[in-house]
């Protein structure tokens, strides 16, 4: 990573709070996708995740911190405004 000028971001030992949204998405991929499911091998794990990961979180599940929007919803709306806003600089 050092060629890269890459640098490793973690969290404090004991404080999740510092890496809320990754522990929080973590959880809910645990709940409603891993411990649902037996999968087959780790193609059919990384499948099943996947999909749960792209259409079921991103597409179909509203998040109440978005405001209960899907992320999808939520970046179209952000990208409609900001390229609004951009347009409306650039006149």
């Amino acid at each position: 990573m050092p060629l890269k000028e890459i640098k490793i971001s973690m969290a404090s030992k004991g404080a999740p709070q510092q890496n809320a949204y990754a522990e929080r998405l973590i959880r809910t991929l645990k709940e409603e996708e891993v411990y649902l499911n037996e999968y087959e091998d780790i193609q059919d794990a990384r499948r099943r995740i996947g999909y749960f990961l792209e259409v079921v979180y991103m597409q179909k599940r509203v998040h109440s911190a978005l405001g209960y929007l899907t992320p999808k919803e939520f970046e179209q709306r952000w990208r409609k405004r900001a390229n609004g806003v951009e347009r409306d600089s650039q006149v």
